[in-house]
């Protein structure tokens, strides 16, 4: 008996809404898991040139944890586009700034596949933010418990 790949198509993708609490989170344990959610990879039915991730809601983004000394020493790095104008910004300074979301955002979208038109598209199905609220009540979320999957999950300092 022969068996056939099932290859899923954009029209039968059903997509959840999940929530994920990101206080006390280590940021890389958070971000590959929420990478993994948005590619879709967690399905038995994964495909990959189509979209079939959820979309993820994270709260309290502002209060995340760096493991070791990465707070002090992880550096973002950017360029004004004139000569000489590299600038950078330490995640400590960034989690304290205006827009501490960012800090997760970028983990997330660097991985991501890079230049991709999929991937891209993607990343517009992560919602993040700082405060405890959010906005997605209607579509009924479902709560994931990411603090709960493994003790190395969160940091309590």
């Amino acid at each position: 008996m022969q068996k056939t790949t099932v290859s899923l198509k954009p029209a039968d993708v059903e997509k959840k809404w999940i929530v994920i609490d990101a206080e006390n989170a280590v940021v890389g344990r958070l971000a590959s898991f929420i990478a993994m959610r948005l590619r879709g990879k967690h399905r038995p039915d994964y495909t990959p040139h189509v979209d079939c991730g959820d979309y993820v809601v994270v709260v309290n983004a502002d209060k995340v944890k760096f493991t070791g000394r990465k707070l002090d020493q992880k550096t973002y790095y950017w360029h004004t586009g004139h000569p000489g104008g590299i600038k950078e910004r330490t995640a400590g300074k960034v989690l304290g700034g205006r827009f501490p979301e960012r800090v997760l955002f970028k983990a997330v979208e660097r991985m991501l596949p890079k230049e991709s038109p999929l991937a891209r598209n993607q990343l517009t199905h992560l919602r993040i933010y700082s405060a405890g609220e959010h906005p997605h009540e209607a579509q009924n979320p479902e709560t994931v418990a990411f603090a709960e999957m493994n003790a190395k999950n969160v940091r309590s300092q």
